[in-house]
């Protein structure tokens, strides 16, 4: 294969502007000539200057950009067979051989359709004289791989798709701020959220936002006079103690019969049921706009590059692939096993099998609708006569880390509705020796869901000698049955401590679990940790500002992030930024690795480079500190550019939690909360580390967790992110025609 040809097409999703920059880079760089046609189907349709060549420096400085540099539009001619043949005629006039479409359902069902037709298509072509047989010869196959770009998340194939997180940090951002004005009137708030016929960002937004009702396509109400029970509900919660009212809806929301759920209709059922004044709120179009994520932006890349591999492996005659990511596994489906697995929720929530639609959009997403039916309501459960009703400890332990407050929310409420007591210890170990213990409530939590910090407190004092005698009896006198442990390194340290000392503390015999909640995501048994994207996301907007001063003068800069010893900010931070240099500590820095950084940069500005990005991670080398690295880029620079330095410092651990650190603190909550109702049930004194590993919620036992830990650095032995590093330097280099002899890539 020698030419390929990239498009966008549908919807716009944020996201997308990275992934064909990952394209375009990763493609060049295997040598491939690739194209880019502009305004999608209707660009293949048109041909002529909608199809043209791409250099590396095309798709530079676009990683930062919302919506799609090369256009997108929908395109009536090419759904009529006519307008297909008039598209392949001009692939192949450019001689195309390959496509990688970036966009939703429509569009790749679009591409699939191309694919069947193409021999048919070229015969015809040939038999009116339109191309020769040589040509058709040339082109007896188009590979076709799809990267799915829709805020929406309605695709089979990928856990998420482009673009739904930056719609949700959207929506969040605008309920957040709804919020507090709500609940300084005690006003009521119907906020409608896109998503079509999918109800994903109503139902995670519901999660993260901690709204009072959600109406979804999936699952409508489940009585026909639903609006009595939504206000009943909402009435209890005025009569608890909440200031406001937030009811999402999804633009696709239904009755079990079929009829669309409006948000006018509920704003007149709750003025007319409850008496007060509601306000409708349509987010609408601002869901698309704006700035990728940090999560969308490295998702992006790398399902980018994966579709170059894909595309440059896959045998032209097979099947269209597209690419996703499950858990931190790049993964290929075929195509027409997605558009089929994703017909069949449509075609299941129009013939009304709601259980059946819920149960396809996978078990995270049936999961998160039960967790949020709980999280929604005004009132726990009334506890079953015959239930066991358990003493449950929530403690912290390590730095601040956005999302901890929502972990707690999520297993205080689950852990109450379940009819256990539960137990806050104030100031992390200290408190727990102090005896700082005091009973949680239902509205104790009340509004922490995007709250950052820790209201609980945290620190890293590891518990030892006398420490141990004194958390014994107080876990004695609080007749304790469990812990949860939400936190970073130190915290991991004090629970494996107090299981290590179960033969001589018979209070510590009992179940333990760890959440694991730090910026630095650096803790064994999970891929990720609550708080990391957090970081990133603040990273990432610290650095837009600062690339945006430093593109008016020739000039670099250094930015220095947090870490530790561990180097996932560093490395994710570059790979969402372009950051052309990251160091980490994992890596090592070496006197040589600089001066021929240095050269690069030299080469590099020399031939028209107006910026330069260097990603530091604090710890990655005791004597080639940030301050010595800018001294010897500057000094070296001469008068070709300037440098800069920036400590982000303490920022990235503050802030309100993301979208997704809310989500995942939540879930990882339901699950310890699970975990220690069935050890206790089943007298078991287990402990646990919980976390997610390729995709999927999993346990990790105490005993294991320390073969797993590289002591010496605060960080685990093995880390996923570390084979990213090829696709970042690649991606951010200048390109091959102006790349000096110091190119390490």
């Amino acid at each position: 294969m020698k030419r390929i040809a990239v498009f966008t097409s549908g919807g716009d999703a944020q996201g997308m502007n990275a992934a064909l920059r990952a394209v375009v880079r990763t493609g060049l760089e295997r040598g491939l000539e690739v194209f880019a046609i502009y305004e999608g189907y209707s660009g293949m349709v048109e041909g002529g200057s909608r199809i043209k060549p791409m250099t590396w420096g095309d798709v530079g400085g676009i990683l930062h950009l919302g919506g799609t540099i090369i256009g997108s539009a929908r395109c009536k001619e090419f759904r009529e067979r006519a307008g297909r043949l008039r598209a392949v005629h001009n692939l192949l006039l450019h001689e195309i051989e390959g496509l990688v479409v970036i966009g939703g359902d429509g569009s790749l069902t679009g591409a699939d359709i191309l694919k069947r037709e193409w021999t048919g298509l070229v015969q015809e072509l040939v038999e009116t004289g339109r191309v020769s047989k040589n040509a058709a010869e040339r082109a007896k196959s188009l590979a076709v791989v799809g990267i799915i770009g829709s805020i929406d998340n309605d695709m089979f194939g990928s856990d998420i798709t482009t673009g739904a997180d930056t719609a949700l940090h959207r929506i969040i951002e605008a309920t957040d701020a709804i919020s507090s004005t709500a609940a300084s009137h005690q006003r009521t708030f119907v906020v409608e959220v896109m998503g079509r016929h999918c109800g994903y960002l109503a139902l995670m937004s519901a999660m993260a936002s901690g709204a009072d009702w959600v109406l979804i396509p999936e699952s409508p109400p489940d009585v026909d006079d639903w609006e009595s029970k939504m206000c009943e509900a909402l009435l209890h919660g005025r009569e608890v103690g909440r200031r406001d009212i937030m009811v999402i809806v999804a633009e696709g929301a239904t009755d079990r019969n079929g009829k669309e759920i409006t948000t006018e209709h509920v704003k007149k059922v709750l003025e007319d049921r409850l008496g007060e004044d509601a306000r409708i709120t349509v987010l609408g179009h601002v869901q698309r706009g704006g700035a990728p994520s940090a999560f969308d932006r490295n998702l992006s890349t790398m399902l980018g590059a994966e579709a170059i591999e894909a595309i440059t492996s896959m045998d032209p005659n097979g099947e269209p692939l597209i690419v996703g990511m499950q858990g931190n596994k790049l993964t290929r489906t075929r195509l027409d096993v997605a558009l089929a697995k994703t017909k069949a929720v449509a075609d299941a929530v129009a013939a009304k099998n709601f259980d059946e639609a819920l149960a396809l959009r996978g078990q995270s997403f049936a999961e998160s609708f039960r967790v949020v039916r709980t999280l929604v309501r005004a009132l726990p459960h009334e506890p079953a006569p015959d239930q066991r009703r358990l003493r449950l400890a929530i403690v912290h332990g390590g730095g601040p880390a956005p999302g901890m407050n929502t972990a707690v929310r999520a297993a205080v409420r689950i852990g109450i509705d379940r009819g256990h007591t539960i137990l806050g210890v104030r100031n992390a170990f200290r408190g727990l020796v102090n005896g700082e213990i005091e009973e949680l409530n239902w509205m104790s939590v009340n509004g922490w869901a995007g709250r950052g910090g820790s209201e609980l407190g945290t620190n890293r004092a590891v518990p030892k000698g006398r420490d141990l005698y004194a958390i014994a009896r107080h876990l004695e006198e609080q007749k304790i049955d469990g812990i949860l442990m939400v936190g970073g390194w130190s915290g991991y340290q004090s629970i494996l401590e107090l299981h290590g000392q179960r033969h001589n503390y018979p209070a510590f015999d009992i179940p333990m679990i760890c959440l694991p909640a730090t910026i630095n995501n650096n803790l064994p048994g999970t891929e990720l940790s609550v708080g990391a994207d957090t970081a990133l996301n603040s990273i990432v907007s610290a650095v837009d500002k600062i690339k945006q001063s430093a593109v008016a003068s020739q000039r670099a800069f250094i930015v220095e992030v947090m870490g530790y010893y561990c180097g996932y900010l560093a490395l994710m931070g570059a790979l969402a930024t372009g950051a052309e240099r990251f160091y980490l500590h994992e890596a090592g820095v070496t006197m040589r690795d600089l001066v021929e950084d240095v050269e690069e940069f030299k080469h590099a500005f020399q031939h028209g480079k107006r910026l330069g990005l260097i990603i530091r991670n604090e710890k990655a080398n005791e004597v080639y500190s940030t301050h010595f690295m800018r001294t010897l880029f500057e000094e070296e620079g001469g008068d070709l550019f300037d440098v800069r330095e920036a400590i982000l410092g303490h920022l990235q651990q503050g802030g309100t939690p993301s979208p997704f650190d809310r989500i995942f603190a939540t879930r990882l909550a339901v699950r310890c909360i699970d975990f220690l109702e069935q050890a206790i049930n089943n007298r078991e004194s287990s402990g646990a580390c919980i976390g997610q590993i390729q995709g999927d919620i999993r346990y990790t036992s105490l005993e294991d967790v320390p073969r797993q830990m590289d002591y010496q650095h605060s960080r685990p032995l093995k880390q996923w992110w570390m084979d990213l590093r090829p696709i970042a330097r690649v991606l951010a280099l200048p390109g091959p025609s102006m790349r000096g002899q110091g190119y390490r890539g």
